[in-house]
């Protein structure tokens, strides 16, 4: 007869046994789930673990709605429902510009103090979700939804921090492009973002991308030539479709808390 199974609940809690436990369960989830990923833009894969966004991950931005619907414009083109909850500047003109469909996008703007009920609630039906943290989010409050996202093989992107990101984005340095000597308008966007998180193993990655360029392309920066060099491949430009239609769903914060 085969020896029972540990029960986490009821074992104790400093025991060594125990801990190694819950990280080998952890690690098989995460292999299970790995063969699952979201392809996003080819510019963004090198600052992504695997190159791609994975199902039952959650990745940061830092202070970037750019960055977020990037990041969201690749799962959104190719037929991913999408939610944003909580991020009431979020423009749907601008997403649109970046490549999500708005006709598969939910947008709950405020979900005041349900934010918990509203999030789960668009995990179990949507694939990608982007929403911003509550000040007070508590340890054991986003292990739940973790353990949710894990579940529904959704992924999660918040706008600012989250404990155990897979890979947490920010821009470091940002030049614009198309004004002239007191003329001219905004055309164009260089920024360096840089990556770090857990699925990098400690490491860092950095990133020069067009975001966009003056053609609304997100694209990575080719370096500059040299001469006599050999010249880098270059990754092709990802084109996002343009204008932007009236098929979008609005929920409302009550009727999914509800």
């Amino acid at each position: 007869m085969s020896e029972p199974a540990v029960l986490l609940a009821d074992a104790a809690p400093a025991a060594p046994s125990v801990r190694d436990l819950q990280e080998r369960i952890r690690q098989m989830q995460t292999t299970k789930l790995e063969t699952r990923s979201l392809q996003t833009s080819p510019a963004l894969a090198p600052l992504l673990p695997g190159g791609a966004l994975k199902a039952g991950s959650a990745y940061s931005v830092e202070g970037s709605n750019a960055l977020v619907m990037a990041l969201m414009a690749g799962p959104s083109a190719a037929g991913a429902w999408c939610g944003v909850v909580g991020l009431p500047d979020f423009g749907a003109e601008a997403a649109s510009r970046s490549g999500v469909d708005l006709e598969r996008l939910v947008f709950v703007p405020h979900p005041g103090d349900q934010w918990l009920t509203v999030v789960s609630a668009i995990i179990d039906v949507v694939t990608v979700v982007v929403t911003v943290a509550p000040p007070r989010l508590g340890d054991a409050l986003a292990a739940r939804l973790a353990a949710r996202i894990r579940q529904r093989e959704a992924t999660l992107i918040v706008l600012g921090g989250w404990p155990q990101s897979d890979a947490t984005l920010r821009i470091t340095e940002s030049t614009w492009g198309g004004i002239g000597e007191g003329h001219g308008h905004l055309a164009s966007r260089q920024v360096t973002v840089n990556a770090v998180g857990k699925g990098f193993m400690g490491q860092k990655r950095s990133a020069r991308l067009w975001l966009p360029d003056a053609s609304e392309q997100v694209r990575a920066v080719e370096p500059a030539a040299v001469p006599g060099a050999v010249p880098a491949a270059v990754v092709a430009p990802v084109r996002v479709p343009r204008g932007w239609g009236a098929g979008r769903v609005f929920a409302d914060a009550q009727e999914l808390a509800g």
